[in-house]
């Protein structure tokens, strides 16, 4: 588990690719501190184990799919990736909670500026936008961020300089891919919500439903 609070940015150095798997090499220096054999690093949101480390680089396999779920197939060796270790129970919990599992990319449509933020618009499928909603939560490329506004086919989120400046997020350009994480707690009311109004054969239509949630202020 993780809280999308980027730790440091590291660098890819290796790429070994398998028939539908990859193996990355990624240069850091503070996610190794404490970090042994076995540990998970959350790499552009995805958790992914540390299989070998030395004193400035660790080794991780990312399996088919992971591949087919992230952008991972996109990186290059010099490519930069954020990374989190995992969250201890004493941390504070400062973003939200995340768990290291992609749920799908979506792609960067605009960056612009706004006063000492950059809004970015990022189009993603349905069934993603379908989880989000404004000022809720989402993981990009591992990072925690606030939705500003969820449309029919992107949403909006905004960057201060401080996460601009600690992430990898501002060096990418419009139309390049970012991996998606939506927020736990969305996913869980969004398929509660679609089995509620699918019943079974010896179940009742539950009276649960998006409007339901929202009076009783489970959405904002």
């Amino acid at each position: 588990m993780f809280t999308g609070l980027i730790e440091e940015i590291g660098k890819i150095t290796a790429i070994r690719k398998g028939k539908n798997s990859y193996q990355f090499s990624i240069k850091a220096q503070k996610v190794l501190m404490e970090t042994q054999i076995g540990d998970s690093i959350c790499s552009n949101g995805a958790c992914l184990t540390v299989t070998s480390k030395n004193s400035n680089e660790f080794t991780v396999d990312v399996m088919s799919e992971t591949v087919e779920k992230t952008n991972f197939s996109a990186l290059k060796i010099g490519s930069l990736v954020n990374l989190e270790r995992a969250l201890r129970l004493s941390d504070r919990l400062g973003g939200h909670m995340v768990s290291g599992h992609i749920d799908g990319i979506g792609k960067i449509k605009s960056i612009e500026k706004d006063d000492i933020a950059w809004r970015i618009k990022i189009s993603a499928a349905s069934s993603l936008l379908l989880q989000m909603i404004d000022k809720g939560s989402i993981a990009i490329d591992g990072i925690s961020l606030t939705i500003i506004k969820v449309d029919t086919d992107y949403f909006e989120t905004s960057i201060i300089p401080h996460t601009a400046q600690e992430t990898t997020l501002l060096q990418k350009k419009v139309n390049d891919t970012v991996n998606l994480e939506t927020d736990m707690i969305g996913k869980y009311i969004n398929r509660f919500v679609n089995q509620s109004q699918t019943p079974t054969k010896n179940q009742s239509k539950s009276s649960v439903d998006m409007d339901f949630l929202a009076k009783n202020g489970f959405l904002s």
